[in-house]
């Protein structure tokens, strides 16, 4: 055994790199993938292009775990504030409680989530009641 996969992939045209112990395979997609070399051009901008995509993502959090408290609030106010239509209500209802679900949680809201809070605001019909 040799300690590394052996297996043929996209010749990248930069370093020409192929499957070696020194070499860094990066998949380009299944079954394929790109051989590069330690000081390849093409594998130090992958690198670059990573690490802005995590300072980016790091940035939009802490931005917006700064603000969504503040929005959060604007919108129990605004929801607060409008004219109760009856037939609006159950719109408000589950949109006010789809972003406070959300503000419980540190992640998305997972579509069980979503379908149990819509089902509570916009039930379905009961389909096994009979007309007399």
């Amino acid at each position: 055994m040799k300690g590394f996969a052996e297996t043929e992939g996209e010749v990248c045209p930069d370093c020409m790199a192929g499957p070696s112990p020194e070499n860094i395979r990066v998949a380009v997609g299944m079954p394929e993938q790109m051989w590069h070399t330690p000081d390849c051009p093409q594998w130090a901008i992958m690198q670059i292009n990573w690490e802005a995509g995590s300072r980016r993502i790091e940035e939009q959090n802490t931005w917006a775990k700064d603000i969504f408290p503040t929005a959060h609030e604007r919108l129990k106010q605004a929801a607060d504030a409008i004219e109760h239509d009856i037939s609006a209500q159950p719109f408000v209802d589950a949109l006010l409680e789809l972003v406070q679900t959300q503000a419980d949680t540190t992640g998305f809201l997972v579509l069980h989530q979503w379908a149990e809070i819509l089902e509570r605001h916009f039930p379905l019909p009961d389909t096994n009641q009979t007309t007399e």
